[in-house]
C-alpha cells in the first residue's frame, strides 16, 4: 500500500533515537523521548489559497525537524509514519 498525502501535508518517517545517553547510560523505550528529527517519504501537492496553488518546499528524501507533538500517526505495511502538515515541520536539516 502507498500512501499519497493530499494538500499541504507530508508523510515522514521517524528517524531512531539513540537508546544510551552520552555518559553510557542505557534508557528503557519508557524513558526516551519521541524523537523530533524525520525522513519525508511523501510530499503532497501544496496548499490551494485563492485559487492559487502554493508549492511545496519539501521534497522526498529530507531529513526534517518537527513539532514534538505534530501530526497523526499510521501504522501501513507494519512500517509507522507520521502524516503532518508543512507548517509543523520546524527546519530541514542539512
Amino acid at each position: 500500500m502507498k500512501i499519497k498525502p493530499l494538500a499541504d501535508r507530508v508523510v515522514v518517517k521517524m528517524v531512531e533515537s539513540e537508546e544510551t545517553t552520552k555518559s553510557g547510560i542505557v534508557l528503557p523505550g519508557s524513558a526516551k523521548e519521541k524523537p523530533q528529527i524525520a525522513e519525508v517519504m511523501a510530499v503532497g501537492p501544496g496548499a490551494t489559497e485563492d485559487g492559487k496553488l502554493i508549492p511545496m518546499e519539501l521534497k522526498v528524501g529530507d531529513k526534517v525537524i518537527m513539532s514534538k507533538y505534530a501530526g497523526t500517526e499510521v501504522k501501513v505495511d507494519g512500517q509507522e509514519y507520521t502524516i503532518l502538515k508543512q507548517g509543523d515541520v520546524l527546519a530541514i536539516v542539512e
